[in-house]
């Protein structure tokens, strides 16, 4: 049995496939926090907080490096961790440093660091011939002008430091990019309390549909476990409104975003992590949108367990332990597994009330999970991953037709809205962070 340090969680689906994973791999856990309360007022309404599995729950500063890596050393010496690991991506660099200053199982962290920095990934991926956008980072205004007359509109304006698809957006002239680049100036400090790096970066728009392959690598060896295709809505914003596994690609499509995930994990020298590469296959072909050095989010790692039978979260686990996970694809007679996101449509805002066809939807036998956000939610128009109402999962056991399915079910909810009451006096609203489901009320349905 081995005793592993988590440093910071999301609070969505992860926050929950990760204790579940450890403790089923018959592991202990100490679990370390800036701010506990964070994960308070994320807590489950349908059972016990996954924290409560931790043999620890410690405070300490996880944002600040001279903080934390003397105080992992000693809690090491007193504790005894066999590895160290995170779900959230805004921890991820700290982990992998906590890991090199320990001597444990770990990635790179100058690997690690680049990867979750969009504009370190561009550059390293460019610099090794891998495919992608045409790019520029921009330092201010002045820069975003000139680079987006090089790159030509559409063009895309992203941040280099957030998830989800927070501030991600498509612009068509110099007057939507100026309003973007504002947007993100205004928006400093992430949900985390860390200062963001304030250039923003500016990307050719690639058309086509996008993939993610899941990946596993350990030991300098790196291994596809599948690839999973995704539904994007919400423009001009990126907001992903559902996935299906396995992909619906032809071979040599599927070969192709294979190789190109593939090339991207070896140029940006990452080893050791299980890794979420989200690919566009444009008619040029397969160009690389970004690399995750984690597990997937929203679900995806339910759809690939349900067909494959690999937990991609167990195998991160074990890759932080320096084992190698067993990815043996077994039969559990699933063919696909989709999810369906239940997004804000346009102006739609207001209070929740509850969901009308939520009952006929519920008993529906191909449903395997629903989760639906509890009532009093403040409803807004989705710019972001972090505006869901809920969400369908299905499963075929005969071809190709979760994703029609999910997307029938989901058709069947409609949110039920009050106005909200005006505020007395001006509100601090508190930005969310990426997460892949409503915090209240989620209802699983076993398969």
């Amino acid at each position: 049995m081995a005793h592993l340090l988590v440093i910071e969680s999301w609070v969505g689906s992860m926050s929950r496939l990760l204790p579940r994973a450890l403790g089923e791999g018959g592991h202990r856990f100490t679990f370390l926090t800036r701010d506990l309360h964070h994960y308070l007022r994320a807590a489950p309404a349908d059972g016990p907080h996954p924290l409560l599995a931790a043999e620890n729950i410690l405070t300490v500063d996880t944002n600040d490096p001279a903080v934390l890596l003397p105080y992992a050393e000693r809690l090491h010496a007193v504790l005894g961790f066999d590895g160290v690991l995170s779900s959230c991506d805004y921890y991820l660099p700290q982990v992998a440093r906590v890991a090199r200053r320990l001597g444990l199982p770990g990635a790179d962290p100058e690997a690690v660091a680049a990867a979750c920095r969009k504009d370190l990934t561009r550059r390293v991926l460019a610099e090794a011939g891998v495919p992608g956008p045409a790019y520029a980072l921009c330092e201010d205004q002045e820069q975003a002008r000139a680079a987006a007359r090089v790159i030509g509109y559409p063009l895309v304006v992203k941040p280099v430091d957030l998830c989800a698809g927070m501030f991600v957006r498509e612009v068509v002239d110099e007057t939507e990019l100026l309003a973007a680049v504002r947007a993100l100036d205004a928006f400093p400090v992430n949900a985390r309390g860390q200062h963001r790096e304030p250039a923003v970066l500016l990307e050719e728009l690639l058309a086509g549909p996008e993939v993610s392959v899941e990946t596993v690598s350990a030991g300098g060896a790196a291994h596809v476990v599948g690839i999973t295709d995704k539904s994007i809505g919400g423009a001009p914003a990126f907001v992903e409104t559902g996935h299906m596994f396995p992909a619906a690609l032809d071979p040599a499509e599927a070969v192709a975003a294979a190789d190109t995930a593939l090339a991207a994990l070896a140029a940006l020298g990452l080893d050791h992590v299980v890794a979420h590469t989200e690919i566009k296959l444009t008619p040029a072909g397969p160009r690389v949108v970004e690399v995750n050095p984690r597990p997937a989010g929203n679900r995806i790692t339910e759809l690939v367990r349900r067909v494959t039978g690999v937990d991609l979260a167990a195998a991160a686990v074990d890759v932080a332990l320096g084992r190698r996970p067993d990815l043996a694809v077994r039969p559990t007679g699933v063919t696909s597994a989709a999810i369906a996101f239940l997004v804000p449509e346009g102006e739609q805002a207001g209070l929740l009330d509850g969901f009308d066809g939520a009952d006929a939807v519920r008993r529906d036998p191909a449903v395997v999970e629903l989760a639906l956000a509890g009532a009093g939610r403040e409803v807004r128009a989705a710019t972001s991953n972090n505006e869901y109402l809920g969400h369908v999962m299905t499963a075929d056991t005969g071809g190709a037709g979760a994703r029609c399915t999910a997307e029938r079910l989901l058709a069947g909810l409609t949110p039920r809205l009050t106005a909200a009451e005006p505020a007395v006096e001006p509100a601090i609203v508190p930005v969310a962070e990426p997460a892949t489901a409503p915090a209240a009320e989620p209802a699983a349905v076993p398969a």
